[in-house]
């Protein structure tokens, strides 16, 4: 089936399409679908912050402002943001992850797609019923919503920032860029088990040890390690055998050949949207082991079904079955294909693209 496209008259014409991206916490999952649109012929200014540790030199589609607003020192730079989005001149704005009275006002009065990548808003304890109720306002008049998973379209359907909007499920592909996924590895270099990403609490932490010290203890461990990669809040004051502790934030550089040659990789969470680690892995050929909580269940590759929250022996049993080296990369296989067939970033802009042109075709800026 041939991909949908909206062509771009670069020249000016009137089916020329500019789409404008706020993304200030998402930066490389944005980079890596704004180059894709931009491969389809979908001219795409994105502006961003060097918040997230991916970050890097700014790209020529790329605007990256401070997000200390209200030092003196940030202003130039935010005026001069403020004055090329003007002449940018888009005709529809992605917003993503947009909380923010400043970053709204770069939106402008174009149409908008919202995208929302979870349930719950990240809003703060603390944020003011007002401020809430104009956020809520502001995104009620979005053209259209974008959610991550069919579970987050449902749980937030009802939202006062979502009831009313077109809401579109659209795949959630990996930000890693994929030409930076390493070779795929073969049984003589499989080894030991990953969790990664920041580890919070609702990593289920607790119950994964739990089922690992089992699965140490049984006839089938091979001699691997977990390696837990990431910061986060543990209180665990020493690890089990066998399990080490990779702390600090880290660059997909230093760690993605490690993630590559897992044998398996953990997203066992008790609640999620969806993953980035769980699609990050399959992207690089490693079958994720992930709980039935939330989007996790229909991320997941066939043949390799979620295991119950508090399930330590199903678990410790899925530790057992990926410890041999030729299971492990004969499902990791199984893995890149389901991840290529559904989650790949032609997927997630084939989803985005078809959102763009309905709202395109309203304003006049999609082809007939």
């Amino acid at each position: 089936m041939a991909k949908a496209s909206i062509p771009v008259d670069h020249r000016g014409g009137t089916n020329a399409l500019r789409v404008l991206w706020l993304s200030p916490l998402m930066r490389p999952l944005a980079r890596v679908q704004a180059e894709g649109l931009r491969g389809r012929g979908i001219d795409v200014l994105l502006v961003t912050t060097d918040q997230h540790p991916e970050s890097d030199t700014a790209r020529d589609y790329e605007l990256v402002l401070d997000p200390r607003f209200r030092m003196a020192s940030t202003w130039p730079a935010a005026l001069a943001a403020q004055r090329r989005i003007r002449e940018y001149r888009p005709d529809i704005v992605i917003a993503e992850s947009v909380r923010d009275p400043r970053w709204i006002a770069l939106a402008g009065r174009a149409p908008r797609v919202q995208l929302v990548h979870d349930e719950r808003r990240d809003d703060g304890r603390h944020r003011q019923v007002l401020a809430r109720t104009a956020f809520d306002k502001w995104g009620v008049r979005s053209a259209a919503t974008v959610t991550y998973s069919n579970y987050a379209a449902i749980a937030v359907a009802t939202r006062r920032d979502v009831a009313g909007t077109s809401v579109h499920v659209v795949p959630l592909c990996s930000d890693l860029d994929p030409t930076l996924v390493p070779p795929f590895v073969g049984p003589d270099g499989r080894r030991d088990f990953v969790l990664a990403g920041r580890l919070n609490p609702h990593k289920n932490i607790d119950v994964v040890l739990e089922a690992w010290q089992r699965h140490v203890d049984g006839d089938k461990w091979r001699g691997d390690e977990l390696l837990l990669i990431g910061d986060g809040p543990l209180t665990i004051r020493t690890l089990p055998a066998y399990v080490r502790w990779r702390t600090g934030s880290y660059h997909y550089a230093d760690v993605v050949t490690t993630l590559a040659a897992a044998k398996g990789s953990v997203t066992h969470y008790r609640s999620a949207s969806q993953s980035g680690v769980q699609v990050l892995s399959m992207q690089l050929g490693v079958m994720p082991i992930a709980s039935p909580s939330g989007g996790l269940a229909e991320y997941q590759p066939p043949g390799f079904p979620p295991v119950g929250i508090d399930h330590v022996a199903g678990l410790a049993a899925a530790f057992d079955d990926l410890a041999d080296p030729l299971t492990a990369t004969l499902r990791g296989g199984a893995a890149s294909r389901h991840y290529a067939d559904h989650f790949s970033v032609d997927r997630t802009v084939d989803g985005l693209v078809d959102v763009l042109t309905e709202v395109g075709h309203r304003i006049g800026k999609a082809p007939a």
